[in-house]
């Protein structure tokens, strides 16, 4: 049987590679590379919305990058000479997708963890520019260690020298919610701190990735949304800028079942909630999906 693409199955496995996969993603409208600095499969979020199967962790925490390096340039060679497109199930995708969108460190874990951050930061950046590909080189995060001096140095690089973005998590406008949605006894006042810190130092290279959902029936309060957006605006108000808030729902199978997605029409009235709030003039982009 031909194997096919399924826009929700984002498994993190690309033949035999052991950190690089491949997606062709819906929402971007092309090929998404993932860089997986988590094979452990260890976590500082225990998020009920994940994916991710922890019930089989195991692995090395340390990275060998001279691997995920191979591994990389290897994918950059299929994608350069196009034979990318003869393999399943990317002969599958359409040809409009059949492009490199985004490159992102999302993997099975908070990528910032990785006691070797910097230097795979550092590695990838040189081989997208050696290969001169005009992509956008992502961070996906939950912010938990921006204020760390490692981490700090780490985002100075990955923002300044390669343009990379950051894509922070804020799912909650207060503590409570904060920590049932994302599954963690992590201070909500440092994630907020450390998404502002991002937001100043970094103009214009923060993304907010907002992932709201049911409990069975249960969906975030009126007052929770509103709380959420004015931490939102707070940052603006704090001299940082923010080029996108994604608010979106569960697309694919949770660790949690009563874990649900809402409605297109409650994700959109959560983007108004917000919409209203920003100051005249705000380029700031807010974007729902469903």
């Amino acid at each position: 049987m031909k194997q096919e693409l399924n826009f929700t199955d984002h498994r993190r496995k690309l033949h035999s590679n052991k950190y690089i996969y491949a997606v062709v993603s819906r929402r971007s409208q092309g090929l998404s590379i993932g860089i997986n600095l988590n094979i452990d499969k260890i976590c500082n979020f225990d998020c009920p919305y994940c994916q991710v199967d922890r019930s089989n962790k195991g692995g090395e925490r340390n990275v060998d990058i001279d691997t995920l390096l191979l591994e990389l340039q290897h994918l950059f060679e299929l994608i350069t000479s196009g034979n990318l497109w003869d393999i399943a199930p990317f002969d599958t995708a359409k040809k409009e997708f059949r492009r490199i969108n985004d490159i992102a460190f999302a993997g099975d874990g908070e990528p910032t963890t990785c006691p070797q951050f910097e230097e795979v930061v550092i590695g990838v950046g040189k081989m997208i520019q050696k290969y001169n590909f005009d992509v956008r080189y992502h961070l996906l995060t939950n912010a938990t260690l921006f204020h760390t001096k490692r981490i700090q140095s780490s985002l100075d690089v990955f923002c300044n020298d390669y343009q990379g973005e950051i894509w922070a998590k804020l799912d909650a406008g207060s503590e409570a919610w904060f920590q049932r949605v994302d599954g963690t006894k992590f201070p909500f006042q440092r994630i907020l701190n450390n998404i502002e810190l991002a937001a100043v130092r970094y103009q214009n290279q923060m993304v907010l990735q907002c992932m709201f959902h049911k409990f069975e029936d249960e969906v975030p309060s009126e007052a929770e949304i509103d709380l959420w957006a004015n931490r939102i605006v707070f940052v603006l108000e704090r001299g940082g800028e923010i080029r996108l808030v994604q608010v979106y729902t569960v697309a694919r199978k949770p660790s949690d079942k009563s874990v649900l997605p809402l409605e297109k029409k409650f994700l959109e009235r959560i983007g108004d909630v917000l919409r209203s709030k920003l100051p005249i003039n705000c380029k700031l982009k807010v974007e729902v999906y469903a």
